[in-house]
């Protein structure tokens, strides 16, 4: 388990010393507006320390806090910083990029966007890597879990899945070899196996590396099996996402022997690997009626993201057929009408990097709606803060960038987009990963209700089964680019035929 044994003996901080101590940290945004109100956080050699809090209230600020970097325009207005004896809200600029190469490592949220396209996994480990021999770049990708005999150390980032892209981020941070280990959400997005295994990771780079370990997580049963210590920040909550005035066991649940809205057959697809295709997708076949719901899930790197970019039009598939309404569509989203793409629309896994960091959030919203023409200028604002209330976000966020937000705030303006065209087949890859457990289950009301008010049609990708189990009428379970499995929800729970659907639904209670 051990790949990399001796790395740390230089690098952490003296025995029985914090290696972080903040203590009443006070953030304030330029109108005044509190970002952090009285934080306190203490890091210490070889222990997990969890920050917890609703969606918005600081978790991001506090961590990147750390590294001496606030978000644009704010200030700290109260409060002390020590990392490793120093300050880095006050260290010169060449001591604090020091004291970041060498000793403190930070992983954010959306790792793939921190991450150059252009550079293979094997370079973008040795660029910061202490050690930057190819055996010690292998040793770095084993002790995150990662494959070194198929090929992976020479791919690209947009050849690895979401959960890929997220160790790879971690390898890097660790080839740095630090005393301090700053992750926001590190699990956000990841299959319950593998969220276990980077569970059991962090603990043993505490336990054997004695690296000081913060994190911040919305995943209660994962702070009570992995952290030591714990911050809870009660910083005050935002309005949840909309719930539908009637529950939504209680709605009327749609046709589900009405036409296809969408049909596939035969897809193919494939990543390019030193020029050459590496087959993803194998041959994948579903039906999705109008008004019903479709889960797809399985274990990161199994080709769900790949395959619901490939509906919509933003990935080529090497062979099969997408149709919308019994017409067929071109491969690609450029070569479809304007209207074929209003109707299918996507809500990525990474907000982030999806989201124009240039515009605000009414920009980004105004955008689509005059585009798909579903509101004219005049009424347009309206429209705008109706979407925001959507999804529960306050009117003022519309005057808001996206570096502004937090992950979970992000994720739902990525939401709130996508429902700007009306469309009728609402694609959503991970839409709840890097949201609270309240938070979750709101826009997950949010989502159903629409469905069932509106007719439309949902994908659903998500590795929060419980999720999948209530809220999808049938199941894709996805294994190595193959559907192993598929059909009506409650009969693959219940009597999973193959074994990867069982080992998913172990555990996983259906509702309703």
């Amino acid at each position: 388990m051990n790949h990399m044994p001796d790395w740390y003996s230089d690098s952490h901080a003296a025995e029985g010393a914090n290696a972080v101590r903040i203590s009443g940290l006070t953030v304030t945004a330029p109108n005044g507006r509190l970002l952090l109100d009285g934080a306190d956080l203490e890091l210490a050699p070889g222990r997990i320390t969890a920050v917890v809090g609703p969606s918005g209230c600081g978790k991001t600020t506090l961590l990147r806090a750390v590294t001496g970097t606030l978000p644009p325009g704010t200030e700290r207005t109260a409060g002390s910083i020590t990392v490793l004896g120093q300050d880095p809200l006050t260290l010169p600029a060449p001591a604090l990029r020091t004291l970041r190469r060498h000793r403190l490592a930070y992983v954010g949220q959306d790792p793939g966007s921190a991450l150059n396209p252009r550079m293979k996994v094997r370079r973008l480990l040795a660029e910061v890597a202490v050690d930057g021999g190819r055996e010690a770049i292998r040793a770095q990708l084993a002790e995150v879990r990662l494959p070194t005999d198929n090929g992976l150390p020479d791919r690209r980032i947009g050849g690895l899945s979401g959960g890929q892209q997220r160790r790879v981020a971690l390898a890097r941070a660790l080839a740095r070899r630090p005393a301090v280990l700053l992750l926001d959400e590190p699990t956000a997005g990841l299959d319950p196996a593998l969220r276990d295994e980077i569970a059991d990771l962090l603990r043993h780079l505490a336990e054997s590396h004695r690296i000081a370990i913060g994190l911040s997580c919305h995943d209660p049963d994962l702070v009570t099996r992995l952290a030591d210590d714990v911050v809870d920040l009660t910083g005050p909550r935002l309005r949840a996402a909309a719930r539908p005035a009637t529950a939504p066991g209680d709605l009327a649940p749609p046709p589900h022997n009405g036409p296809a809205t969408l049909t596939v057959s035969g897809l193919h697809a494939a990543h390019l690997h030193r020029g050459r295709p590496v087959p993803v997708l194998h041959g994948i076949d579903l039906t999705l009626a109008a008004g019903t719901s479709l889960g797809v899930v399985g274990a990161s790197g199994s080709g769900k993201t790949t395959l619901l970019r490939t509906l919509v039009g933003l990935h080529r598939p090497t062979a099969g057929t997408v149709s919308l309404d019994g017409t067929r569509l071109t491969p690609t989203a450029h070569g479809r009408s304007r209207e074929q793409r209003r109707r299918l629309q996507l809500v990525p896994q990474d907000p982030l990097g999806t989201l124009n960091p240039s515009r605000t959030v009414g920009a980004t919203l105004r955008r689509p709606l005059l585009l798909h023409r579903r509101a004219g200028r005049a009424e347009v604002s309206d429209r705008v803060l109706e979407l925001l209330d959507q999804v529960g976000l306050p009117a003022a966020f519309a005057d808001r960038f996206p570096h502004e937000l937090s992950g979970g705030q992000r994720q739902r303006v990525a939401i709130a987009r996508a429902l700007a065209p009306d469309p009728d087949v609402l694609f959503c890859d991970e839409v709840t990963s890097a949201l609270d457990a309240d938070t979750a289950v709101a826009v997950m009301d949010l989502l159903t209700d629409l469905r069932a008010r509106r007719g439309l049609s949902l994908v659903l990708v998500s590795h929060d089964l419980r999720l999948v189990a209530d809220r999808t009428d049938s199941l894709v379970v996805m294994s190595e680019g193959h559907a192993v499995e598929s059909g009506p929800t409650t009969r693959l729970f219940t009597s999973p035929s193959h074994p990867v659907t069982a080992a998913l639904a172990t555990g996983v209670p259906l509702g309703g």
